[in-house]
């Protein structure tokens, strides 16, 4: 009989199933009495097998159980992805009168990390603390990583405040938290704190460390951490070499990113993907795609993440081809049954504008989760079927799906693109219910949505209100300022910009740019659009050389403005010269403004408002055999000027108004009180210049 536990810990360990389970029968069979301290090895040996099942009958068959027996199968439990019964069986011990030790607090407390479970995480924290345990330090850690995955960060620094003498898991874990929670600056705060008290590092504490990094796009510190790395031998564990590829890939040097793959020999799957993850991020698609077929070509068999991150380097129309080709080798594969392949074939064919294709895809997934039902909204938002986008997310909300952050960004988006403030309004109120207005992202869309609705006030709000701002945050607010016309505004979140050290882009210039022409600030603009290049290395685009064509023709500058142009890299589109025009009309400049006029012409010959503008020209010159020439060509082409469209949102409804419709409006007729506005106008003394009439014409 003595024996008997001996042989019951050999089987465990060395995972002889048959012999364990041939044991017990033998002993049933006989008949003999079990005493605990047998029972307990015959319940931890069936845990060892990861037969749960089994051990819990051994223990309900007990005629006595002590804290060893409860705890081997709390964390049994734990072990096999169960937490919910590991609770469940930490409250019958409970209630059974067998007072825990520390082993089996570290047990529950790790259910509770499972399980995400706060609350009940706090109830274990106060048993342990009325039963007198000492807070040894892997009831301590348990705690911190316990709070730190229930987003409780306040608590887990409580409890590693507390700790006499915090081991390098210690540190590990309270780093976790804060990394899991992307505070950033204060992942790499606790991870200078544990190196000045001389903590060994491990390939844990490098990867948070790493992750930070790449959250806050700091390649300097990166770049420290992976010498560090290097001396301590870290740089073949696979997530040191996933967390040095994100840090590199997101502060955009991917050619240290693929030396980090070639320097470590069988760099794992892991790190391939996090490469192309990279080249995607980057907007560097092709490269993405030409590792995705190194990656095949050698024989590393692709996972699902893999084809996850490759269809989002071809989500445009002019890879259709290669998308079509990657479903067909994902459908061979086998990774069709992947709910998050399905989703990134789903998005790629809604990013691709083929909406039949992406409902097709959705209709195929058997469950649905929120991400499927993003994918396919924000197609639909894409391609302007507003309405359609709508009844999807009554439908996604109707069957039970809770919104996440990026769905309450589609709601913002289409709020901004009507704009509908009040439905906005609304939205934010169920965005504040589960805190996430904090989130950045969420964050700068409702900025966007403020500011494109005009309520710059509450765009400033929200702004002001994030604990975290990224780039996207800046520029959102800086561009809603310069759209509306408030230039110093947008000029000083540039300065706030500057003393922050946040690093400009080219759509902040274009803030800045467009805050100048609508502000004529010509001496200012001319500064921005120099430094582009000379501070921040940034070359002007197209979207820029229009901005600073628009302020030197605002201001009279048509000859300087022309000159720029033509020492442009690259050829002027039509919105730049359709500026350059506006600003030889307003100047009456018709040499310059004929040769604008023609240039856009050239680009796109049945433009009808380059025809109405030229002739504007023409008419302020007096000039009145070209226009004659001009209405000749247009009735010859009958040509026709596009209808202009507004929208108002009135008691959580969009009404739609144009020109070529005679439209009632809550029974009061539009044109009548237009007319009547005329005549209010013409009281006050106003008369419509003679010399636009013929962009009030109709061929």
């Amino acid at each position: 009989m003595a024996s008997f536990p001996r042989l019951f810990r050999l089987f465990g360990d060395t995972r002889s199933i048959s012999k364990g389970k041939a044991l017990h029968a033998k002993i049933i069979i006989s008949g003999m009495a079990q005493d605990i301290y047998t029972n307990n090895h015959l319940l931890a040996m069936y845990v060892r097998f990861d037969r749960i099942f089994y051990a819990r009958k051994v223990l309900e068959e007990m005629p006595e159980r002590n804290v060893i027996s409860w705890t081997a199968l709390i964390s049994g439990y734990s072990q096999v992805g169960m937490p919910g019964k590991a609770l469940d069986c930490f409250s019958l011990m409970i209630n059974d009168s067998v007072e825990p030790n520390y082993y089996t607090f570290v047990s529950a407390v790790s259910a509770c990390a499972s399980l995400g479970d706060g609350r009940a995480g706090k109830e274990v924290h106060g048993k342990i603390y009325r039963s007198g345990v000492d807070f040894s330090t892997p009831v301590s850690n348990s705690l911190i990583n316990m709070y730190g995955k229930c987003g409780l960060l306040k608590s887990a620094q409580l409890v590693f405040d507390a700790m006499l003498l915090p081991n390098s898991i210690s540190w590990t874990s309270l780093l976790s938290c804060y990394n899991q929670r992307a505070d950033n600056l204060k992942s790499l705060n606790i991870f200078l704190k544990s190196r000045r008290v001389g903590v060994k590092i491990n390939e844990f504490a490098c990867a948070s460390v790493l992750s930070a990094c790449a959250g806050l796009e700091d390649l300097k510190f990166g770049m420290q951490i992976h010498c560090l790395v290097v001396k301590c031998g870290l740089e073949f564990d696979k997530f040191v070499e996933t967390g040095l590829i994100s840090v590199y890939a997101k502060c955009g040097d991917l050619n240290l990113a693929c030396q980090v793959v070639l320097e470590v020999n069988q760099s794992k799957l892991a790190a391939w993907n996090s490469l192309i993850g990279g080249y995607v991020q980057q907007g560097k698609r092709r490269e993405a795609i030409d590792i995705f077929l190194k990656l095949y070509s050698s024989g590393i068999r692709p996972s699902e993440r893999t084809f996850s991150s490759i269809l989002g380097a071809i989500a445009d129309a002019e890879n259709i081809e290669l998308g079509n080709q990657l479903h067909t080798l994902i459908i061979k594969m086998g990774y069709s049954s992947f709910l998050v392949v399905r989703n990134s074939v789903l998005d790629f064919y809604s990013k691709c504008g083929f909406l039949q294709e992406s409902l097709r895809t959705f209709e195929d997934i058997d469950e649905h989760d929120t991400v499927s039902w993003n994918s396919l909204i924000s197609g639909y938002v894409r391609s302007g079927q507003y309405e359609d986008a709508i009844n999807l997310l009554k439908n996604m909300l109707f069957q039970g799906y809770k919104p996440n952050l990026y769905t309450y960004s589609i709601i913002l988006g289409v709020s901004s693109d009507f704009p509908a403030i009040e439905w906005g309004k609304q939205t934010h109120c169920c965005i504040i219910k589960p805190a996430f207005d904090s989130n950045v992202i969420v964050g700068s869309a409702l900025i966007d949505m403020y500011a494109k609705c005009g309520v710059l006030n509450a765009a400033r709000e929200v702004f002001d209100s994030l604990t975290s701002k990224n780039l996207v945050s800046w520029n959102t607010m800086l561009t809603g300022y310069a759209q509306h016309g408030f230039a110093r505004e947008a000029l000083e979140i540039y300065s706030m910009m500057q003393r922050g050290k946040v690093k400009p882009n080219d759509v902040t210039f274009i803030g800045l740019l467009s805050a100048c022409a609508h502000a004529g600030l010509l001496k200012e603009g001319l500064y921005y659009y120099d430094s582009m290049t000379r501070d921040h290395g940034i070359a002007p685009r197209l979207e820029h050389l229009a901005s600073i064509v628009n302020l030197l023709a605002r201001k009279g500058e048509t000859r300087r403005a022309y000159e720029i142009i033509r020492s442009f890299s690259m050829e002027p589109s039509k919105v730049v010269w359709r500026c350059l025009l506006s600003g030889c009309k307003i100047h009456k400049d018709l040499v310059l403004g004929r040769l604008a006029a023609e240039k856009i012409l050239s680009i796109d010959p049945e433009d009808t408002s380059a025809h109405i503008m030229l002739s504007n020209i023409y008419a302020e010159a007096k000039m009145w055999d070209k226009i004659a020439e001009l209405r000749k060509i247009m009735k010859d082409k009958a040509r026709k000027k596009d209808t202009g469209c507004s929208w108002i949102e009135s008691k959580n409804k969009m009404y739609s108004f144009s020109s070529s419709h005679s439209t009632k409006f809550e029974g009061v007729n539009l044109i009548e009180v237009l007319n009547q506005l005329t005549v209010h106008l013409s009281d006050a003394g106003y008369f419509p210049h003679t010399s636009f009439y013929l962009s009030q014409e109709r061929a």
